[in-house]
C-alpha cells in the first residue's frame, strides 16, 4: 500500500494544546500554518477521539448502507438544499461547485446530519437556507442515530480547538474565531464509496467523487487507510492520501482561503474509482465534520494577510450566502459562478 507523502500531508501532534504551556500551543500553531500554507492538508493525531466512537460510527454506517436502495430512500430530504438525510449516488456531481461542468455524476453516496436537537431560539429560527433542517434519521438502524452524533460531537470538538490554533497561527487572539463559527453551519457526511460486481465500468473521466475544494473553514475528515483519495499538490499534479493509523485527516476550506487572502490553501481533491486492472468489489468510507461559520458571518480579508503589496483578492462574502451557492451547484447540475477560489488550478491541472 502506498504511503502519503510526509512532506505533503503532514503530521501534527494535538495533544500538546492539552498544555498550560504557551511555548507547546505556539509548536503546534507553527506545525499547522507550515501545513496550511503549502499543501492545505494535514494529518493529526492526538485529537482525543476514542477508538471506539469511531468503531460505533464507523458499524452503524455500514449498516444503514446495506439496506436496500428503497428503504435508505425513505429518509430523502424533502429537497436539494436540504443537507439532511440520504443522498443516492449519482445525485451529485461536486466539481461544479468550482463553476466547472462534469461528464458524468459521481459515484458516492452518503447520509448527512447536523446539530441534534437544534436550539430553540430566534437565530436557528430566522435560518435563510435550511441549514439548521431537523435530521432524518432510518428506522431500520436504531444504533444509527447515537453512533453518529457521538462521533458528530467529538469532532466538532477537534474542529472548534483547530481555529484556536489558526488564530494564533495568524498572529491573532486566541479565540478570535470563536464569534464567527460559535453558531456553525454544522454537517457530517458519511460517504460511502462501493464497486460492486455487477457494477458498469466508470465513464470516461467519471469520479467516485469530483475535484473540489471544501465551502467552509476546516474539515475534520476521517477516512478508511485505503487508495482514493487524491489532492493537487503545489507542483500541480496529482497525490494520493493514505492516512496513517489513528489519525484523522485536516483540510482547509474556501472561506478560509477567503480570510487568508490565499495565504492558506483550500486545496482541490477528489477520490478517484479503484484501478481496473484490480477488478471486483471495492469499498471505501469517509466520514466529514464541515464547520462552516454563522450563516450571518461576514468573511472578509485578516488585517495580518493583506498590506500595500498584498491587496485583499476577495470582496466580503456572508459565509451562509456562500455556503448555499456552493452545495446547490452539485445538486442542480449548474455551475456555481462568482464564488471561486479554487476553479483556475483545476483548469490548469486538466491542462
Amino acid at each position: 500500500m502506498a504511503s502519503t507523502d510526509d512532506e505533503l500531508v503532514p503530521t501534527v501532534d494535538l495533544a500538546p494544546l492539552e498544555s498550560d504551556d504557551p511555548s507547546e500551543r505556539a509548536r503546534v500553531a507553527s506545525a499547522v500554518a507550515a501545513a496550511c500554507e503549502t499543501s492545505g492538508f494535514l494529518q493529526v493525531v492526538g485529537h482525543g477521539i476514542p477508538e471506539s466512537t469511531i468503531a460505533a460510527m464507523r458499524a452503524a454506517s455500514d449498516e444503514f448502507f446495506a439496506l436496500p436502495l428503497d428503504r435508505k430512500l425513505l429518509v430523502r430530504p424533502a429537497h436539494p438544499g436540504i443537507n439532511r438525510g440520504y443522498a443516492a449516488r449519482g445525485t451529485e456531481a461536486l466539481s461544479y461547485s468550482l463553476g466547472i461542468e462534469a461528464p458524468s455524476p459521481d459515484l458516492f453516496e452518503a447520509f448527512n446530519i447536523g446539530l441534534d436537537p437544534v436550539p430553540d431560539d430566534e437565530f436557528y429560527r430566522k435560518d435563510p437556507h435550511d441549514f439548521f433542517a431537523p435530521n432524518v434519521w432510518p428506522a431500520d438502524v436504531p444504533s444509527l442515530r447515537p453512533a453518529l452524533l457521538d462521533y458528530f460531537d467529538s469532532a466538532v470538538r477537534v474542529a472548534l480547538g483547530l481555529t484556536d490554533v489558526f488564530a494564533l497561527a495568524l498572529g491573532l487572539t486566541e479565540g478570535w474565531f470563536r464569534p464567527y463559527v460559535e453558531r456553525s453551519t454544522l454537517t457530517l457526511r458519511v460517504n460511502h464509496y462501493e464497486r460492486r460486481h455487477d457494477d458498469d465500468a466508470p465513464r470516461s473521466g467519471q469520479m467516485r467523487m469530483g475535484a473540489h475544494s471544501d465551502y467552509g473553514i476546516v474539515t475534520v475528515l476521517y477516512s478508511d487507510p485505503v487508495p482514493g483519495l487524491e489532492i493537487l499538490g503545489p507542483d500541480g499534479a496529482w497525490h494520493g492520501v493514505i492516512p496513517r493509523t489513528g489519525a484523522l485527516l485536516v483540510n482547509l476550506g474556501d472561506l478560509t482561503a477567503r480570510w487568508t487572502n490565499d495565504r492558506w490553501r483550500s486545496t482541490l481533491h477528489r477520490v478517484v474509482p479503484p484501478p481496473e486492472s484490480q477488478p471486483g468489489p471495492a469499498k471505501r468510507r469517509s466520514v466529514a465534520l464541515f464547520f462552516d461559520g454563522n450563516y450571518d458571518a461576514v468573511v472578509s480579508c485578516l488585517p495580518t494577510c493583506m498590506g500595500p503589496d498584498r491587496p485583499a483578492r476577495y470582496p466580503p462574502v456572508l459565509a451562509g450566502e456562500h455556503l448555499f451557492a456552493k452545495v446547490m451547484g452539485p445538486r442542480s447540475f449548474e455551475p456555481t459562478r462568482g464564488l471561486e477560489t479554487a476553479g483556475e488550478r483545476l483548469r490548469a491541472a486538466r491542462s
